[in-house]
């Protein structure tokens, strides 16, 4: 069913999908247990709409993921990260990609079987900010003993952190671009004292 998102759709089809989708992620926010009755109650429309959609639960969920990962890659792909200065790149990356994650919490955390779009959607976004970490490490950004691909990870960790921190409230989600900085910052320089001579 995942062909319901890729295969080009009339306009209102679009726009009810797209309904359904949000709906779906702020309803499964809540309770990872909501029936398709429910998310078709939050959306506005009758539960055979969302069957039309979505043929299963799992097929809603499969999609939900693949459009969540969609809006992650193109999150990345905005800040032109191989032709943007690689510190620019990184910050506006960074701000995307809170907006996307905290906006599609639950499906950007949805545990899928392999093989599926959004893990290859993914897998390409993890390349792309690989090929970004290494062109940090050339400008100097990161020290050249850091293995980019270890900074990558650590950044996911920051990422990851921040967004759990915005949904228990302790980080205002309006405010990505200082959440971004504050990420970037401790990725870049640490939390520690710097060391003396």
């Amino acid at each position: 069913m995942n062909d319901v998102i890729a295969r080009p759709l009339r306009a209102d089809a679009e726009r009810t999908v797209r309904t359904i989708l949000e709906a779906a992620e702020r309803t499964l926010g809540r309770d990872p247990a909501a029936t398709m009755e429910e998310i078709a109650a939050a959306a506005g429309v009758a539960r055979t709409t969302v069957h039309r959609r979505f043929a299963t639960r799992e097929a809603l969920i499969t999609a939900l993921a693949t459009w969540a990962s969609r809006q992650l890659a193109a999150a990345v792909e905005e800040a032109r990260p191989e032709t943007t200065p690689p510190l620019v790149a990184l910050y506006q990356a960074t701000v995307n990609v809170l907006r996307v994650k905290i906006s599609w919490g639950f499906s950007m955390n949805v545990n899928l079987a392999q093989g599926n779009e959004a893990a290859a959607i993914q897998a390409g976004v993890v390349d792309s900010c690989d090929r970004l970490f290494a062109r940090l490490r050339e400008a100097g950004e990161l020290r050249a003993d850091v293995d980019p691909v270890w900074a990558r990870r650590v950044y996911y960790a920051l990422i990851h952190e921040a967004c759990q921190d915005v949904s228990a409230g302790r980080l205002d989600e309006a405010d990505t671009d200082a959440i971004a900085t504050r990420l970037i910052e401790t990725l870049l320089r640490g939390v520690g004292r710097p060391a003396t001579r």
